[in-house]
């Protein structure tokens, strides 16, 4: 996996941040981990392996992909 930078909103250098793996065109998201048990009590189908992220919805308007 080769991760290319797509932006941050991050002022000094910290998370969130997004990349797209150029092999595959997916996007990694960088942010904190939401570990509020009433808030991942909310979630749905996350599997064992996966982790959700927190991320200001000013970075994927900016960022994301729009194709």
């Amino acid at each position: 996996m080769a991760l290319e930078f797509i932006g941050t909103t991050s002022k000094d250098g910290d998370c969130p941040t997004l990349y797209r793996d150029t092999d595959t065109g997916h996007i990694v998201v960088q942010g904190d981990r939401l570990t509020d048990p009433a808030h991942l009590a909310q979630l749905r189908d996350v599997k064992p392996s996966e982790t959700c992220v927190v991320v200001p919805a000013e970075l994927l308007a900016r960022f994301a992909p729009k194709e």
